[in-house]
């Protein structure tokens, strides 16, 4: 099980990048009632057998875990999803992309902290590959949205210690503002 949201979003997040898209797109709302998260890439996709047994712990796609033969990050999510209110939904077209929807009910007793947003997405951004992908983080009425090329852009390049850091502080500055408000 996950001990944070944030570990459930990186998680979810990490599947399209390994499936080989060049974009995605990562949207966060917490609206007061819902948190909702909404993953879309354009990764290879999945045909309509592979969507059927998504969720089945016992089946993962072949050749994707080299010393494991299930996959329990989309069961523990629908799991996660129902046992805090919420719900979970998956479409995806072969050689297109896919989406992924969840979300849970804010007030939730058993709904696990979020974690720390800023080093999850900082994390997601250092990923290898060549891709780029967009978070955007709604609380409310406050948003910010940033892209993987902008931010290494802007802080010259997320391959380095320096670059890192002002990655960092910047995600976390983001973070910071948008809960205080």
């Amino acid at each position: 099980m996950h001990a944070t949201l944030a570990d459930v979003i990186a998680d979810t997040a990490q599947n399209s990048i390994e499936a080989g898209a060049k974009h995605v797109a990562l949207t966060l709302v917490e609206d007061g009632a819902t948190i909702a998260v909404t993953i879309t890439d354009d990764g290879k996709g999945m045909d309509e057998e592979t969507q059927a047994r998504a969720f089945n712990p016992f089946y993962t796609e072949a050749g994707k875990h080299d010393k494991r033969k299930v996959g329990l990050g989309l069961p523990i999510l629908k799991q996660l999803c129902e046992a805090t209110d919420g719900a979970v939904s998956l479409t995806s077209q072969k050689g297109v992309g896919t989406e992924l929807r969840y979300s849970f009910s804010a007030t939730h007793i058993d709904l696990p902290p979020m974690g720390d947003l800023a080093e999850t997405v900082l994390m997601l951004f250092n990923y290898p590959g060549d891709f780029d992908l967009t978070f955007t983080h709604r609380k409310g009425a406050e948003e910010y949205t940033i892209s993987r090329l902008e931010l290494a852009d802007a802080v010259g390049g997320l391959e380095s210690i320096e670059g890192i850091s002002l990655a960092r502080e910047f995600l976390q500055s983001q973070e910071e503002a948008i809960v205080q408000r």
